[in-house]
């Protein structure tokens, strides 16, 4: 028992759903089911109507089924529908089936599925128009395309959205699609390859087509890749590609002899924009020193940060914290130790009952990297450390604590000019470049990193190291 489907020219779609779903409600196996387009010849099996009303199954379709039937429908190859129609019958004892990668069956569709969607990109890319002669309000236009699978209906719905300010007619093989005052129409093909008139913007065209060609550039097998020549008989630019590639030679010598063979004058601008600033002004106060490191721009980490950010507290503290880096919270508000890393700073030193204090950074300027809408934070490197040295001296200078407590690596070599490792360091005090006493301590962002346990410990030997300068300076 066998029976034929023979689906119309126009809404191929539509009718092969309607009877596939018929036929898996009554769980007609494929194999007794011929699918035959409007153009096929009749096959040797029977001509039997399909089984009369809905059949006593079910029949489920998920979203993504239905949207890889309805493109693999349009293919050109004749198997294309009655793959179709096995699918959604697999699909009825298995949902997963058309999702499973190792699957036959599913790698052919989904193959035929990516054929379909290419060739509609490419009717979309590659589509030309040619205005025609005409007295009304609203412009029109022709074009003939010769897609390679069933997509002309598929793909109308672009053009109407794309051009629909005038009225225009795409012939194809298979249809004809005609957008008159906003709406689409479908009718059959014409009989043959309609003689379309040259249009006068054709001209405009091909110049911007020959100005944008770089012959130093040209890829033959990445072009042909992305304009396949079969589509090249309907592009008017395509005529220009012979005449561009065998003058390409000749214009890429004339290229190099064009060649300026002295630096040119923005070579001139860039090594001015790279020399050294000038050292400022030397600032005679603290709140001077601010102002002009607002305008600090000793290394790059000034292009990429949203300000500098300079220290703040007690200018006549006993005692200075100095910490790495701005975070990304100190970068955006412009104070020192108000993000995460602050608030474990800020609740140790009430717990170590801290009093007046100059907080500070090694360097005065954010350093990350961007990470999508994220900025990761970057570890400063020494010279950036050295040349941001320059203005912790000015503040260390200014305020003259009588103790200085170095939060972390960084901090320790700003002050004390040491790179040793911090773990064999920390609880010590050591002498500063420019004298004074310097407590090695854990940077606060060290400990947000450690796990719990460690970080509790960590957490305590913070708050022992700020007694400890307490204590010193009693």
């Amino acid at each position: 028992m066998s029976f034929l489907v023979r689906l119309p020219q126009l809404g191929a779609g539509q009718a092969w759903r309607d009877a596939a779903r018929r036929l898996a409600s009554h769980r007609i196996p494929a194999d007794q089911v011929e699918w035959a387009r409007f153009d096929q010849p009749q096959g040797l099996l029977a001509d039997r109507p399909l089984p009369a009303g809905t059949g006593g199954h079910e029949v489920r379709a998920s979203k993504d089924l239905i949207a890889l039937l309805n493109s693999v429908i349009c293919h050109s190859d004749e198997q294309a529908m009655a793959l179709c129609y096995q699918m959604l019958l697999r699909h009825q004892q298995d949902p997963r089936a058309a999702q499973n990668p190792a699957d036959r069956l599913t790698h052919q569709l989904h193959a035929m599925d990516k054929s379909v969607r290419r060739d509609i990109h490419k009717m979309h890319a590659f589509l030309r128009f040619r205005e025609l002669p005409g007295s009304g309000a609203r412009r029109r236009f022709a074009a003939w395309f010769q897609p390679q699978h069933f997509i002309t209906e598929r793909a109308a719905t672009f053009f109407a959205k794309r051009f629909g300010d005038m009225d225009w007619t795409i012939l194809t093989p298979e249809a004809t699609i005609t957008f008159d005052c906003g709406r689409l129409y479908f009718a059959p093909p014409p009989p043959s390859r309609p003689d379309l008139p040259e249009d006068a913007s054709e001209a405009l065209w091909a110049v911007y087509f020959q100005n944008i060609f770089n012959p130093a550039r040209v890829k033959i097998a990445a072009m042909t890749s992305e304009m396949p020549r079969k589509y090249w008989k309907n592009l008017p630019e395509t005529r220009l590609i012979p005449g561009m590639l065998a003058d390409a030679e000749r214009r890429v010598e004339a290229m190099r002899q064009a060649m300026p063979s002295v630096a040119p004058e923005r070579a001139q601008r860039i090594l001015e924009r790279l020399a050294p600033d000038p050292m400022p002004t030397q600032p005679q106060t603290l709140e001077e020193a601010a102002l002009v490191a607002r305008s600090c721009a000793r290394c790059g980490l000034c292009e990429a940060a949203t300000q500098t950010v300079w220290g703040e507290g007690d200018a006549t503290a006993p005692l200075m914290i100095v910490g790495e880096q701005p975070g990304d919270h100190e970068d955006l508000q412009g104070r020192p130790f108000v993000g995460p890393a602050g608030q474990v700073l800020r609740s140790q030193m009430a717990a170590a009952q801290v009093g007046p204090v100059w907080l500070t950074n090694a360097v005065k300027h954010f350093k990350f990297q961007p990470r999508g809408k994220r900025r990761l934070h970057q570890r400063p490197n020494q010279g950036e450390v050295q040349h941001c040295r320059w203005w912790l001296d000015l503040e260390r200078r200014f305020v003259q604590p009588r103790l200085t407590v170095a939060l972390g690596a960084t901090a320790a070599f700003a002050v004390t000019g040491s790179a040793a490792a911090i773990r064999d360091r920390r609880g010590n005090v050591e002498a500063a470049q420019d004298g004074g006493p310097v407590l090695i301590t854990w940077h606060p962002s060290y400990i947000l990193r450690l796990p719990d346990v460690e970080a509790q410990q960590a957490r305590a030997q913070l708050r022992a190291d700020l007694t400890r300068a307490v204590e010193i300076l009693a």
